[in-house]
């Protein structure tokens, strides 16, 4: 028998007090049922100051990031660290954003309380050393928080450009 699953209000609420206790200021919550599943899903939450070191995944591995609440940015950035395209999730109208897999890129919110839904090619695969960016500092140095606001700056003072191509 086929069953629903159902995802209650309570762990959204955990996942963000989750969120707001860390010192990466972040949690995720999977929705997929294993690692191995062939569809990752997992909501992740951001609060202002969580550094994600930029990164990439093998080609075929897009990332789909649907914004749920707050407002977030996504940034693509060029092989020297060159940020290229963002886009700004939320006030902006537009709601959701596909990283192509082999791009460089981060996340992050630029308010509190930022849920993401995001849906990427399973299984499960850690991150190594290889597929962290060489010019992005380490997660946790004062260097990440200095690149992290120069960042928010730029995508918030010019949030409709560059952009990547729409889908309307």
């Amino acid at each position: 028998m086929h069953r629903l699953r159902l995802f209650h209000a309570a762990s959204l609420d955990q996942a963000l007090a989750a969120s707001r206790q860390s010192a990466r200021r972040r949690a995720n919550a999977n929705v997929h049922p294993t690692l191995d599943d062939p569809i990752q899903r997992m909501l992740n939450i951001f609060q202002p100051g969580s550094y994600v070191r930029p990164h990439r995944h093998d080609p075929d591995r897009f990332e789909l990031f649907i914004l749920l609440a707050g407002e977030a940015a996504a940034v693509v950035f060029e092989e020297g660290g060159r940020p290229s395209e963002w886009a700004v999730l939320g006030q902006s109208g537009d709601w959701a954003v596909e990283v192509p897999g082999g791009a460089w890129h981060t996340v992050f919110a630029l308010a509190p309380d930022a849920v993401l839904f995001e849906v990427k090619p399973g299984p499960y695969r850690p991150l190594v050393e290889k597929d962290f960016a060489p010019w992005a500092p380490r997660e946790g140095t004062p260097e990440a928080q200095r690149v992290l606001k120069e960042w928010e700056r730029r995508v918030l003072a010019r949030p409709e450009a560059p952009r990547g191509r729409l889908e309307r």
